[in-house]
C-alpha cells in the first residue's frame, strides 16, 4: 500500500459549495442513493445538533477526495458516509480521516459508532486498527419508510 503524508491533504470542515463534490464520492463509493435521503438540507440539520462532516482535501488540487459524517444524538457520535474516493483508496488517507473522528468524539467526551457491510473487508480492516469493535449480541435493523 502506498502512503501518502499528512502534509499532502487537509481534513477541514464541510461548506455548502462541497456537496456537488462531497455527493460525488458518495455516488463513486455506494454511499449514495434516494432511500438514504441525504441531501444539503439533512447535512446542515445534523451540523446544527451538533454534528460534523469532515472532507479529506487534497492541498496541491483542492479536489475532495474523502468524507466522514459524524452525526450526534446527544448520546453517541455515529459516523455515516465514511469513505474515500476509489483512485485514493488503499494509501493510508482512511487512517488519517480516522483518526480524526475520534480527536471528535475525544473532544465531544462522547462514544462513537458506526455500521459497516459485513462483506467489506476492508474497511471493517481500518476500523479494528482504529480500535472499533463489535457490538457483540445486535444486529441492525431501520424502517426507511414508517
Amino acid at each position: 500500500m502506498t502512503k501518502i503524508s499528512a502534509s499532502h491533504n487537509q481534513i477541514r470542515d464541510f461548506r455548502p459549495d462541497d456537496f456537488p463534490a462531497v455527493l460525488n464520492i458518495w455516488e463513486a463509493t455506494n454511499m449514495s442513493g434516494a432511500e438514504r435521503d441525504d441531501d444539503l438540507m439533512v447535512i446542515e440539520r445534523s451540523l446544527l445538533s451538533g454534528g460534523r462532516l469532515l472532507v479529506m482535501e487534497a492541498r496541491d488540487t483542492n479536489e475532495i477526495i474523502g468524507t466522514a459524517w459524524i452525526t450526534n444524538n446527544g448520546r453517541r457520535l455515529y459516523i455515516h458516509h465514511f469513505g474515500i474516493k476509489p483512485e485514493y483508496q488503499n494509501m493510508g488517507l482512511g487512517y488519517q480521516l480516522g483518526l480524526r473522528c475520534l480527536d471528535f468524539a475525544r473532544e465531544k467526551k462522547m462514544q462513537i459508532k458506526l455500521e459497516v457491510h459485513h462483506s467489506n473487508a476492508a474497511a471493517i480492516n481500518l476500523y479494528k486498527n482504529l480500535g472499533f469493535k463489535y457490538l457483540d449480541g445486535y444486529e441492525v435493523l431501520i424502517n426507511r419508510d414508517p
